[in-house]
């Protein structure tokens, strides 16, 4: 076999459909949307809506949601079309290998490493951040010394907080996803609660006139809004690497992916409705712009409900990244391309995998300092929506694969308006993310062609199981 046909062999569809028979199949649409939501909807619902309003959108921000949202749609029916006709672990990863090619699929696995574990990382951090906010609400201070990433010099040297939040988060999914499920879905009826109830009581705060003018920079700033929001609505991919573990895949998929993007939007562009007709969006250029409205109309009292809709959104999301990672880990292993000991599967659950995932993130969260990383979050998912969108063009081509469930409406010009809308969004990201980006993938390949490219199938064996 040459070199091109070696990094470019395909995964043999029916070994890989096979190859996870082991995982125990026990999540329902109802728990799809539970991971979707929760990994979609996080603290920037109480964010992004007053901050965009008063920088670039103004009340038009609610217009701007629902174009992100008619963009991001488009990915999301390909990626339903995708878990469809390939219910299998890895997400995007696992697409890539079976339609372009091994080297296509690592690059793609790659990237999303990158995103899930920078993603949750991050947002440990966000969320020990509102954890020390809430016992200092009741007198109790941790140390300084456990409060920051390494930094000897400001006396920080562990977030202990960040650290024990996400070795919880991994506790819990070694326990199976029956257990992680009934945490996930309650977590998010306290957060969908949350954000109803500000709506409900923010609704009777209204003034028309803060809505004049409604679109105060133009068009021109609704769409620079809507490219801003667009980031909001990530996550909804992760809801594709459960495919092993889901009852009837090929209808409970797609409702979940498109489930979550609907229930999102409406949720965002609420808030940002309300917000907006509550306070002046002049005014709303702060920290935290739905608290700071609360406390506009004198409704402190909301603030600390809020924060804890807030806590509950950053847990259900580091939940199903952790979750998402895992499995995808669990893919690469199991195909080669990452030692075996990844793939291999306890009790019906890859816990190899997720304990490392779950420690290196954990290390991220309590050491590093990540402010200048978050940004990569993006650049990894727009690559692989960018993949996705377009691989739906050799998927309905592949002679293997026989869909039966859902399917991309307006075949092909959506998946070629998708991709382009994705290279879009990727050509607005700064130097500094493609440089960072360059290096990572170059650590990406370096690993593949030492590793991955000798020991890496194009056929998916059946993993160890213990």
């Amino acid at each position: 076999m040459s070199f091109w046909s070696k990094i470019f062999r395909k995964q043999d569809v029916q070994t890989a459909v096979l190859a996870d028979h082991q995982l125990a199949r026990t999540m329902t649409t109802r728990d799809l949307i539970a991971l979707g939501i929760g990994a979609v909807i996080g603290t920037g619902i109480f964010i992004l809506p007053g901050t965009v309003a008063a920088t670039t959108a103004g009340p038009g921000i609610a217009i701007s949601f629902i174009l992100a949202a008619v963009v991001c749609s488009l990915a999301a029916m390909c990626y339903a079309e995708f878990s469809s006709a390939l219910p299998v672990a890895g997400s995007a990863y696992a697409y890539g290998n079976i339609v372009f090619g091994q080297i296509i699929g690592w690059i793609i696995g790659w990237a999303l490493i990158l995103e899930y574990m920078l993603a949750v990382a991050s947002v440990s951090t966000g969320f020990a951040g509102y954890f020390s906010s809430l016992l200092s609400g009741f007198g109790v201070h941790l140390p300084r010394a456990i409060s920051g990433s390494f930094d000897p010099s400001h006396g920080t040297y562990i977030n202990l907080v960040a650290v024990l939040v996400v070795l919880l988060v991994g506790a819990m999914l070694s326990r199976g996803m029956r257990t992680s499920m009934v945490v996930s879905r309650t977590m998010v009826l306290i957060k969908i609660a949350i954000i109803i109830l500000f709506v409900g009581v923010g609704v009777f705060f209204i003034k028309p006139i803060n809505w004049h003018p409604y679109m105060p920079f133009g068009f021109k700033g609704i769409l620079g809004g809507a490219s801003t929001v667009f980031f909001a609505y990530l996550g909804f991919d992760a809801v594709s690497a459960s495919a092993p573990e889901v009852k009837k895949p090929q209808r409970t998929l797609p409702r979940g992916i498109i489930g979550t993007l609907i229930i999102a939007t409406i949720l965002y562009v609420a808030v940002a409705v309300v917000l907006t007709g509550m306070v002046k969006y002049t005014r709303l250029d702060v920290a935290n712009p739905v608290s700071f409205a609360l406390q506009v109309v004198h409704q402190p009292q909301l603030a600390g409900i809020i924060a804890i809709g807030a806590m509950a959104g950053m847990f259900t999301m580091m939940l199903t990244m952790v979750y998402s990672s895992s499995r995808l880990v669990y893919a690469i292993g199991r195909d080669g391309l990452l030692p075996k000991w990844f793939g291999h599967v306890r009790h019906q659950l890859p816990n190899n995998s997720l304990w490392v995932v779950t420690i290196i993130v954990a290390v991220m969260g309590g050491l590093i300092p990540l402010d200048q990383l978050v940004n990569l979050v993006n650049i990894g998912t727009l690559i692989a929506f960018a993949f996705v969108s377009i691989g739906i063009i050799p998927l309905r081509r592949h002679e293997d694969i026989n869909n039966s469930g859902f399917r991309v409406p307006g075949y092909p010009v959506v998946p070629i308006l998708s991709f382009i809308f994705c290279l879009v969004f990727m050509s607005q990201l700064s130097k500094e993310t493609w440089l960072m980006s360059g290096v990572w993938f170059a650590v990406g390949l370096i690993i593949y062609f030492t590793y991955g490219y000798r020991h890496g199938h194009s056929t998916a064996k059946q993993p160890k199981q213990s």
